[in-house]
C-alpha cells in the first residue's frame, strides 16, 4: 500500500451508444450520455489507477461520489474520464474526477473509495441472502 500516493492518475473511455443513454438507464427521457454512466466511467478511471498497486486479495469499493454533470454528450461521441488521487487516509482514497467529450468538460467532482479485503467483503455481502 506504500505505493499509493497522491498524484496517481487513471483514465477510462467509452463511446456513447444507445446502451449508455439516459433513456437506457431510466434516468431521463433523452438520448444523451446518462449521468449514471458518466459516474461509472469516473469510478472506472479511479479504480484502474490504484488496483494494480494493491496487495493481493485487496480491492477498492466506491463509497461516495460528488459530481456535477455539466453538459450533454450525444450518441456517437467519445467520453474520457480522468482521475487523480488527491488523498490517502489509511484505507480511504479520495480522487478528483473529470469527464470530457470531444468538445468540452462534461462532468467533474470528487470520488471516494475504500481499500477492503475482497473475500471478506464478498462474504459479508453474500451473508445478506441467508
Amino acid at each position: 500500500m506504500s505505493e499509493l500516493k497522491p498524484g496517481i492518475k487513471g483514465e477510462a473511455s467509452v463511446y456513447v451508444d444507445h446502451s449508455n443513454t439516459a433513456i437506457a438507464y431510466g434516468s431521463g427521457g433523452v438520448s444523451v450520455f446518462a449521468t449514471p454512466a458518466m459516474i461509472g466511467l469516473m469510478e472506472k478511471a479511479a479504480l484502474s489507477s490504484v488496483d494494480p498497486l494493491l496487495e493481493s486479495g485487496m480491492t477498492t469499493v466506491g463509497t461516495r461520489v460528488d459530481v456535477q454533470h455539466l453538459a450533454a454528450t450525444p450518441v456517437g461521441m467519445r467520453v474520457v474520464a480522468e482521475s487523480e488521487l488527491l488523498e490517502v487516509d489509511g484505507k480511504r482514497l479520495v480522487f478528483r474526477v473529470e469527464a470530457r467529450d470531444e468538445m468540452e468538460v462534461v462532468g467533474r467532482g470528487t470520488h471516494e473509495r475504500f481499500i477492503v479485503p475482497e473475500r471478506k467483503f464478498l462474504d459479508r455481502a453474500a451473508a445478506k441472502k441467508k
